[in-house]
């Protein structure tokens, strides 16, 4: 099983380059759904991942994030599902208009805020294409022999991805469309649940309906991932603070009305970024000093309560001022 200090290193800058990938094969894993599985053109190693892995695709317009579901293994392809969303903003279209096997694509390599850490048994939960990042989730915990089922609901039978593989598993696995059960009995799962972790993904209604049941628990038994932020709170109130850049020797005003990220950026500083929503973990910066006050959607809760990492396109901080590894 994985433990936190064998999982890959996302701060390693030396894995941080864009990759150049070719499109091996685009297949249709249900209603709107694709398996795309991208390799290095000269067929050498792809940088190393573990389950919960997402990679950034690069397109003409946009940036998105998309989860790992291949095999962790195999080092010379990833895998993975996209979802053709009706409101695209011209990602999921581009993927399923307009790449073509043999098509070059841009690909920041992976990193990973939804990490599979070591439990005594997992309840895995998926919504939709929240199957993607808890398929090598499964077929880990599967391999060890940990104890472990996976609930699986979607709009309908038709639109759900992956359905194959996981047949595999027989009756550990209860697929649940909506159009023939209902909404996921989430008491019933939930309630009276021991000791094991539970793995969430899916659209945001279904994480919150989660979140809600799991309210009170042990900080680590619960793990989500989302696809797109949360409302934002209108209660939250802005201070002005500082924040002091150690390794570029600056220090930068951050005002009341503007992000951190953006503070930065108008200094003249360079930070990666992409959402700018707190959900990809693109923009994120070591704290050295000072309390975040964590606004994102992205990090664990491990990472929250450590105050190590700070995603500054939605976090600030906790008080006047915040010094960060920049």
């Amino acid at each position: 099983m994985t433990t936190p200090s064998q999982l890959v290193d996302d701060h390693d800058s030396s894995t941080r380059e864009q990759l150049e990938l070719v499109v091996r094969s685009s297949t249709t894993s249900a209603d709107g759904v694709l398996a795309l599985v991208l390799a290095s053109p000269d067929g050498s190693p792809l940088p190393a991942w573990e389950p919960g892995a997402h990679v950034d695709l690069v397109m003409p317009e946009v940036t998105r994030q998309y989860s790992l579901c291949g095999d962790p293994a195999r080092r010379d392809e990833y895998r993975l599902g996209v979802l053709l969303e009706p409101a695209s903003r011209g990602g999921s279209r581009y993927v399923h208009e307009s790449l073509r096997t043999g098509d070059l694509v841009h690909v920041n390599p992976p990193r990973n805020h939804f990490p599979l850490v070591d439990g005594p048994a997992y309840l895995f939960i998926a919504g939709g294409i929240g199957i993607t990042p808890l398929l090598p989730m499964i077929a880990q915990v599967a391999a060890a022999g940990r104890p472990w089922r996976l609930v699986y609901g979607g709009r309908s039978k038709a639109s759900m991805g992956f359905l194959d593989e996981l047949a595999e598993y027989g009756d550990q696995v209860s697929v649940q469309p909506q159009d023939v059960v209902g909404l996921l009995d989430l008491a019933g799962l939930l309630g009276g649940l021991e000791d094991a972790l539970v793995y969430c993904c899916g659209p945001e209604p279904l994480l919150a309906a989660v979140e809600g049941h799991c309210a009170g628990w042990p900080v680590g038994r619960l793990h989500v991932e989302r696809f797109a932020a949360r409302a934002v709170d209108e209660t939250l109130v802005n201070e002005a603070f500082e924040v002091e850049c150690r390794t570029s020797g600056r220090c930068v005003s951050i005002g009341a009305d503007q992000s951190m990220l953006d503070g930065l950026l108008a200094a003249g500083l360079t930070v990666d970024s992409d959402c700018e929503e707190g959900i990809c973990g693109t923009c994120e910066l070591v704290v050295l000093a000072g309390e975040p006050d964590h606004r994102d959607d992205c990090l664990t809760d491990e990472e929250r309560l450590s105050g190590e990492i700070i995603l500054p396109c939605v976090s600030r901080a906790r008080g006047a001022r915040i010094v960060v590894d920049l």
